[in-house]
């Protein structure tokens, strides 16, 4: 399988400019940053207006990332589908969102019902509504995408959700876009995804999150430590607790993903995501105590070898040290279309 890269050749410039959510404390960060010099560009890559109003359909969109993107994209004024089986409500008011705020994102997004395991329906409901842009959240497998870009012959861009837990482990680090990857890890259908995008000549962009948090994550990340806080429980961490992993705000992951849109330097481009700060796991359970109002945590560490957990998984993120990674943002302001995301060449494999 071709391996996926993208080649970020030139340096960016750094000046003052707000950034995010992604500082796990709570504290808002001030990383801020200028794009200076041209980005390298692919040869044959596509344009395509971020002004402009877009009709978009988001596969899935109604557990996590895809609540907070299709707000985002709603509030830019595109027209936007959510492609989901209908088992879940279409929408949900989020904490702390008003009622006019929900209301009024409520009665402009569309929802499209059926399975995309069913090809036929695929083909058939996307090639007759001619949808602009993709924003593939939930997609798997490679197969999954061909019909999409069957029925979507003018399409203008396809953004994917990959994931970070793509690479292949090494010694050599930081791990950045162009490292090699792991055909064998659980996400090679993300690969494969990617490859397949590559090979179909498309104007794409994949977007590999790191561990991410925040309201409605159905993965037991920050909550595995809050379970325990709350029940009064130890915090049992593998090995010594001081390797050191890295989080994101989804509603940041949700940034990056709006400001790919329309973006001719993220076209066939792939980028690390995840939030500027690392913490190790011990300092993740204290943080998380202290943000629920806890007592110190009592922490006991241990040896995974000790212990047989079969296929369960005794803890959240993988027990892999890292250390702190050079990170590059590029905004969009002064009316240059360009990325606004925090793109991270990571350390380490996630």
């Amino acid at each position: 399988m071709a391996r996926v890269v993208a080649l970020q050749q030139n340096q960016l410039s750094f000046s003052p400019l707000a950034s995010s959510l992604s500082d796990f404390s709570g504290t808002r960060l001030q990383t801020q940053l200028q794009f200076k010099r041209k980005l390298w560009q692919p040869k044959g890559s596509f344009y395509v207006s971020a002004s402009s109003t877009k009709k978009i359909l988001i596969m899935g969109g109604t557990r996590f990332i895809g609540v907070f993107l299709s707000r985002l994209l709603v509030k830019e004024g595109h027209q936007v589908t959510l492609f989901t089986r209908g088992k879940a409500p279409v929408t949900q008011q989020l904490p702390g969102e008003s009622d006019s705020d929900y209301a009024d994102f409520s009665s402009k997004i569309l929802h499209l019902k059926g399975d995309r395991k069913d090809f036929e329906f695929v083909k058939s409901s996307l090639s007759a509504q001619g949808f602009d842009v993709v924003y593939d959240i939930n997609g798997r497998e490679a197969d999954k995408v061909g019909p999409i870009l069957d029925a979507l012959p003018n399409l203008q861009q396809f953004i994917y959700c990959s994931s970070a837990g793509v690479y292949l482990k090494s010694d050599l680090l930081p791990h950045a876009e162009i490292d090699a990857v792991d055909p064998k890890s659980r996400h090679k259908g993300k690969l494969e995804t990617e490859s397949f995008l590559q090979s179909r000549g498309v104007n794409w962009t994949s977007i590999r999150p790191v561990y991410i948090y925040g309201p409605l994550n159905y993965n037991p990340v920050e909550e595995w430590f809050f379970h325990r806080l709350k029940a009064g429980r130890p915090i049992p961490i593998p090995s010594s607790g001081i390797q050191i992993t890295q989080l994101g705000h989804v509603k940041d992951l949700a940034r990056a993903f709006v400001q790919v849109l329309g973006n001719d330097k993220a076209s066939k481009q792939v980028f690390n995501i995840s939030g500027e700060k690392y913490v190790t796991f011990d300092g993740l359970a204290r943080a998380c105590a202290k943000a629920g109002g806890f007592p110190e945590p009592e922490i006991i560490h241990y040896n995974p070898k000790d212990f047989d957990f079969g296929k369960k998984k005794s803890f959240p993120f993988r027990d892999q040290v890292k250390q702190p990674n050079k990170s590059d943002t590029i905004r969009k302001e002064d009316g240059h279309v360009s990325v606004t995301f925090i793109v991270y060449h990571k350390l380490t494999s996630v």
